[in-house]
């Protein structure tokens, strides 16, 4: 089964990612639940989420429901079975050099792959994401013939890529899509009308090798969700609570700009984010964190879940999609991941210097490295 227009990512309950309200067992099963009856059909989880214990909620979750009436997608990358974790940095990723070497790849991806199906109570995914790349994860045809291989087994039925964890990889992501698109269906960027920088400019590569795009971070870090507002305060915990000051504030006032677009079609601002998304090819799947936030306020979970289950199937106009760019331009706003031009030195974990072959990208797609992939804006000030 190919993923659906709308979908579902366990990072969703504050659970296994920080921000808003933790929900309990009980709320959290039953949420992907109320997904699922209420029509959404894609359900996305990482190994790493917990050591297992995402695949292993939903696993559970969604024991006993016809396994060919939703897409089941896995994410493996970080290794968690035998590598040691860096503090907030998590997991190194099974390619780093001093776990194994490029002959052991195959064997790596095929267990991690077995564990996580025996997590999720299933016998094969519709779709495995390679999770959080390092640059040899974009690069290596030893990765990515080892995860052929699990495809060949009839693991998985369909092969992905998810750059993170962080904002940028974009250069990296039209090199992988260059050179693996015959094996790739799916990508996943971070893209909203918030957000269209610096994701959009794999948009065109992806429609060129065929590979299709799901976003996360539809909602702008629960912006879109409509309940986070000036004044918001996150709990200490909240990962949200490390961005610039004044975000919330600034984010808002851009969202009042957008709303006449949600009202002309009768969307709420969430499924007025999804739809700018899916208004551009080769965007055909949404996937946005569903957020509890803290307080009496909030609005529940459960009602973000069923606006995003009633999207309804309209495509906005160049002209509007455009525009809302114009409003939302967030070009320059951080300092971004991946291949980066003001990166020196040896490659980190999630930053490298530009390569000769990125370098080769960005002519080839006419993107300059050195205004399109800089760090440009001050930090916003508090009012």
């Amino acid at each position: 089964m190919d993923l659906t227009r709308t979908a579902y990512g366990t990072w969703s309950g504050g659970r296994f990612m920080h921000f808003g309200e933790p929900l309990d067992d009980e709320r959290f099963l039953g949420a992907i639940r109320r997904a699922y009856e209420r029509g959404i059909r894609t359900f996305m989880t990482s190994d790493v989420y917990s050591n297992g214990g995402a695949d292993e909620m939903l696993g559970r979750a969604l024991a006993g429901l016809p396994r060919e009436s939703y897409a089941l997608v896995g994410m493996i990358g970080h290794d968690f079975y035998s590598g040691q974790r860096d503090g907030s940095k998590g997991f190194p990723r099974f390619t780093h050099p001093q776990l194994r070497g490029p002959a052991d790849y195959a064997s790596y991806v095929r267990m991690a792959t077995e564990k996580a199906l025996e997590r999720c109570r299933a016998d094969r995914f519709d779709c495995l994401m390679l999770h959080n790349p390092d640059s040899i994860g974009y690069t290596s045809d030893a990765v990515w013939n080892a995860m052929a291989k699990v495809q060949e087994a009839g693991l998985t039925e369909m092969l992905g890529v998810a750059p993170g964890p962080a904002n940028g990889f974009s250069l990296d992501l039209i090199l992988n899509l260059e050179r693996f698109g015959a094996l790739l269906d799916w990508a996943m960027i971070i893209l909203n009308p918030l957000e269209p920088w610096p994701g959009s400019y794999a948009l065109p590569a992806a429609e060129k090798h065929d590979v299709k795009i799901i976003t996360r971070v539809v909602d702008y870090g629960g912006l879109f969700h409509d309940d986070v507002k000036p004044g918001h305060q996150f709990g200490k915990s909240d990962h949200r609570a490390f961005r610039p000051a004044g975000w919330v504030e600034a984010g808002n006032k851009k969202l009042e700009a957008m709303r006449p677009f949600a009202e002309d079609h009768g969307l709420t601002m969430l499924q007025l984010s999804c739809i700018w998304n899916l208004s551009q090819a080769p965007v055909k799947s949404v996937i946005p964190t569903l957020i509890q936030e803290v307080g009496s306020e909030a609005k529940p979970i459960e009602a973000k879940i069923d606006e995003l289950a009633s999207l309804p199937e309209i495509t906005l106009s160049a002209d509007e999609v455009e525009e809302m760019r114009r409003i939302g331009d967030n070009t320059g706003c951080m300092d971004l991941k991946g291949g980066n031009p003001s990166h020196v030195g040896e490659p980190l974990p999630d930053r490298w210097a530009l390569t000769g072959d990125l370098t080769g990208v960005a002519e080839r797609w006419h993107i300059d490295p050195a205004t399109a992939l800089a760090y440009t804006h001050a930090p916003v000030k508090a009012a």
